[in-house]
């Protein structure tokens, strides 16, 4: 089940708002527990056991862990850490790179692995980051261990935020899952929230990805240099406005619910630099790895040499978080090689630079990298790089070209528009009385346009649910 849907929009979260906010307070814990169980159950069936296992492992290794400090056994406590950090990369090491790295090793002759077709859990490196993280805070002392399990499981398995992120700690979740404030105006800010997410996904994300799947599934010889960079600008719009779109939809359904989740976008197609844009874009992520890898590893108080490969390890984990194919582990390594000539050679001239250059020159390196992320078969990368970049031969324009462009022109200017904090600016320079004329007329035509498109639209993708 995925937001986007009929049956979740007008079934599920009815009812389980409807549910939560009838039943005492001490009760809405297991209300969500109960809904997010469901909510998982309803995509992946069986494997709604790895969620009891998950939270089973990491409620008892946390309560294990603030044992061991209270007693002064550091060497207990650290085991305990290791032994959650082992399971989880277990966990998630099993269904996502088994298959990958068997079937890799049997192209270059090594069988002694063999490909067992398991079938990835939705969200699973979302949810297993999170309760990894979780014995990690506990023993830095950055959280308590959860004393309830029914609260602690209502952290892993709660259903906004549990198949799409954003990824959540628990010492900034912990506090509010054993006590939150629900009130009106929580509320009505979560559905405003919620319905500028659902515009993102439906009105903008699904229309621009058509485009970019028309253009993908064209052979080398029917695509023009014009072509191919109209077909990756509209995956760079499509994946910024799917994932962006189920973000803030998180968020709105968890304040709906009492929560505060952290923002995990904040317009990173302004940037004006690589360094700035992976400050804007999937924030949960790379905070994730700065706090639980970077400074681990040593950050940057180390020699040069040491901070490099630091960076290297991260960029590579990156890479391969989002998926087991080597076109994700090329892509954070090409993150990893701009960043180091960002921080070398051309920051202090794009400091310098006029902002349009900065931002021309991001956006040009942004959208190659999405042609890499997006094509997971090298032979179709390297031809369609080949095409974007105008080697062999091949035309500027074509009939083809003039088509998709025209018909596609409006959603791509509005996409465009939409990824700057443009409208968000004029819409804070109205007086309180229009701006909520104005947001009554967006949130009641948005759910109008919206529930058009759930019940009659057939193309809806969820390019996160392999992540």
């Amino acid at each position: 089940m995925v937001f986007s849907t009929p049956i979740f929009m007008f079934y599920f979260l009815a009812f389980t708002l409807a549910v939560y906010y009838v039943v005492p307070r001490k009760w809405r814990n297991v209300v969500l527990l109960c809904a997010s169980l469901f909510f998982y159950w309803w995509g992946e069936r069986a494997y709604v056991a790895i969620m009891f296992l998950s939270t089973a492992i990491d409620y008892t290794h946390g309560l294990l862990v603030e044992r061991c400090r209270a007693r002064g056994n550091d060497r207990g406590a650290r085991l305990a850490v290791a032994s959650s950090v082992v399971f989880n990369l277990a966990l998630l090491c099993f269904f996502k790179y088994w298959d990958f790295i068997a079937g890799s090793l049997q192209a270059v002759g090594l069988g002694f692995m063999p490909v067992l077709g398991v079938h990835l859990p939705i969200g699973i490196s979302f949810y297993t980051f999170q309760t990894m993280s979780y014995t990690i805070d506990v023993y830095r002392g950055d959280a308590r261990a959860q004393r309830s399990i029914l609260n602690f499981g209502t952290f892993v398995t709660l259903f906004p935020q549990l198949i799409a992120g954003p990824i959540i700690k628990y010492k900034d979740l912990g506090d509010q899952i054993d006590q939150r404030t629900c009130s009106t105006e929580k509320f009505a800010s979560g559905v405003q929230i919620l319905m500028v997410g659902l515009g993102k996904k439906l009105l903008i994300a699904n229309n621009v990805g058509m485009l970019w799947d028309s253009c993908k599934a064209m052979a080398p010889g029917e695509l023009t240099v014009a072509g191919a960079w109209l077909g990756v600008l509209a995956f760079t719009f499509q994946i910024y406005f799917d994932f962006s779109g189920y973000s803030d939809m998180a968020v709105g359904l968890g304040r709906m619910l009492g929560f505060e989740f952290l923002p995990n976008f904040n317009y990173p197609y302004i940037s004006k630099s690589i360094t700035e844009f992976w400050r804007r874009w999937h924030i949960s992520l790379s905070t994730w790895f700065r706090e639980y890898l970077y400074i681990p590893l040593g950050g940057n108080r180390c020699s040069r040499p040491r901070w490099m490969f630091n960076l290297l390890a991260v960029w590579a984990a990156t890479g391969i978080w989002h998926g087991a194919s080597w076109n994700f582990l090329l892509w954070g390594l090409y993150f990893f090689a701009l960043l180091m000539a960002e921080k070398f050679l051309l920051l202090n001239w794009l400091d310098r630079a006029p902002g349009l250059i900065g931002h021309l020159y991001t956006m040009f390196f942004v959208m190659v990298s999405w042609a890499i992320f997006a094509i997971e078969d090298f032979s179709q990368l390297g031809a369609y790089l080949k095409v974007m970049f105008g080697l062999g031969g091949v035309p500027l324009v074509n009939s083809n070209f003039g088509y998709y462009l025209t018909s596609y022109l409006p959603i791509l200017c509005l996409a465009a528009l939409a990824s700057t904090p443009l409208g968000a600016a004029l819409y804070r320079r109205l007086g309180t009385r229009a701006q909520q004329v104005v947001c009554t007329l967006l949130i009641a035509g948005g759910l109008l346009v919206c529930t058009a498109y759930l019940v009659d639209g057939t193309y809806n993708p969820f390019l996160y649910s392999n992540f």
